[in-house]
């Protein structure tokens, strides 16, 4: 635990040795746990390799959390997607071990915090705010997030860039390969090759907290009075490239939430689901972060959403050729999903190891929460069993995926929908999924009460906006 108040290991050198360390460290305890599994009977070995993986998990939080950088958003990532690898109770215990990475990151000391926000400011932080909270209320893979108050009484959150991450997150973009490994370990489902991609795409834009206000401003403003739904104004006159000031929400965590009733946990997973994808088909602007610990349930039931850096713009021809694609799939026509997939860029039309017919039984295996009609529990043994189809050895479809290519282009919108199945398992929410879909992909009439108070908001802003010539 000394290692949380030593300064943050910026070098590519250093921090690859904390990363060799670790694996080397697991591999070793691997090879002793093979070894002993020589005189176990199969309940001994099982046993066994349940106990080393939580004692794994445990280990690669500790490191990963105090290296922050990108090295901690594999770890937030990871935390809390379930990948199949292990029964439910061990799988419960490593999800309750590796959510300190989304809720109790190690923390730096507020002086060094100081210095950036005065460097970036260009002001001491007692001639800015009136009040200025010491005590970082969040913590997250490249910053902190304090309360303060500004002259004028507004209460405000500052989120602070850590002094050196810039460089701490370039080290780690080098030695993605090695942290990706050790990663494997807690989350052995996970796609290290999309992550990868992923990480390096988008990591640096994550640095430029100017960049993630720009964005913040913009889903305020699409999701502005929204009747369920709350995205915090950006400070914009005291925003900069490593501090961003924001209006301060307060709310109950996702693991509070996890505790209330079904029809709490139903009804927050599904603003969760319509903001999301709601952003993604109606806005063509959506956060590819889904992560809980963005997310804030306030004491008049709207769910506040926090943390911007990392989204995606599409355009309206892009956004219609994804709905086209689902589309094809829900409605089972197997020539037009493969060509619409071949569209897209998951691989060429003239590929012949990916039947039409197959490929639409594995769109179904991994999208049947939305794409099939009727009520649908989603919970983590559903989550697990559609982990595994995504591109598990274990999976029937693993042939056909391992012939397709992730493109670029998709590979954000794909994780935003991954995550947030990984939310709704974790909270068991329960709804139609496919009927809400069918709003978006249809123009169907609202399929849920939040939905009928959604378009009666829509029609509000619609019926502005026609009033004043927009």
């Amino acid at each position: 635990m000394a290692d949380r108040d030593k300064p943050l290991p910026t070098s590519r050198v250093r921090r690859a040795s904390k990363i060799a360390r670790l694996a080397g460290s697991e591999a070793a305890k691997s090879s002793m746990t093979k070894a002993a599994n020589l005189t176990r009977d199969d309940d001994g070995r099982r046993a066994a390799a349940e106990r080393r993986q939580v004692a794994a998990a445990e280990q690669i939080v500790e490191v990963l959390g105090q290296m922050k950088g990108a090295a901690m958003k594999v770890g937030q990532v990871a935390s809390f997607i379930d990948t199949g690898a292990l029964p439910p109770e061990a799988a419960a215990r490593i999800q309750e071990r590796l959510a300190e990475l989304r809720d109790s990151a190690p923390q730096v000391p507020f002086k060094e915090m100081r210095k950036v926000i005065e460097q970036d400011l260009g002001e001491r932080t007692r001639d800015v705010f009136a009040e200025f909270d010491e005590q970082a209320i969040a913590a997250a893979s490249i910053g902190q997030v304090y309360r303060a108050r500004l002259d004028d009484g507004r209460p405000v959150a500052v989120k602070v860039q850590y002094p050196g991450v810039a460089a701490a997150v370039r080290a780690d973009l080098q030695n993605l390969g090695m942290i990706m490994r050790v990663a494997k370990r807690m989350a052995p489902g996970l796609d290290s090759k999309a992550m990868t991609a992923e990480i390096r795409e988008r990591m640096t834009e994550e640095l430029d907290y100017e960049h993630e206000a720009q964005n913040q401003r913009a889903f305020a403003r699409a999701w502005r009075d929204h009747p369920f739904v709350v995205v915090p104004d950006v400070m914009s006159e005291l925003s900069r490239e490593r501090v961003l000031v924001s209006e301060y929400v307060e709310g109950i965590g996702f693991e509070a939430v996890k505790e209330l009733d079904q029809a709490s946990r139903d009804r927050y997973g599904e603003i969760v689901f319509r903001f999301f994808f709601g952003s993604l088909y109606r806005n063509g602007h959506f956060s590819g972060d889904p992560h809980p610990g963005n997310f804030l349930l306030m004491d008049d039931g709207r769910v506040a959403f926090l943390d911007f850096g990392m989204t995606r713009r599409l355009d309206r021809a892009e956004v219609d050729q994804e709905a086209d694609a689902v589309r094809s799939g829900v409605e089972g026509d197997a020539e037009a999903f493969h060509a619409n997939l071949a569209e897209i860029g998951y691989f060429s039309a003239a590929e012949e190891r990916i039947p039409p017919q197959q490929l639409l039984e594995h769109f179904r295996a991994i999208t049947g929460w939305y794409s099939e009609p009727g009520e649908q529990t989603i919970d983590t043994d559903y989550v697990r069993s559609v982990m595994i189809d995504m591109g598990d050895p274990r999976s029937e479809y693993f042939d056909l995926a391992r012939h397709a290519t992730l493109p670029a282009q998709v590979m954000l919108l794909r994780r935003m929908e991954t995550l947030v199945l990984g939310v709704l398992g974790q909270l068991r929410a329960r709804a139609d999924w496919h009927a809400i879909m069918r709003e978006w992909l249809y123009g169907e009439p609202p399929a849920t009460e939040l939905g009928e108070i959604e378009a009666t908001y829509l029609e509000g802003r619609s019926s502005m906006g026609r009033a004043v010539g927009l």
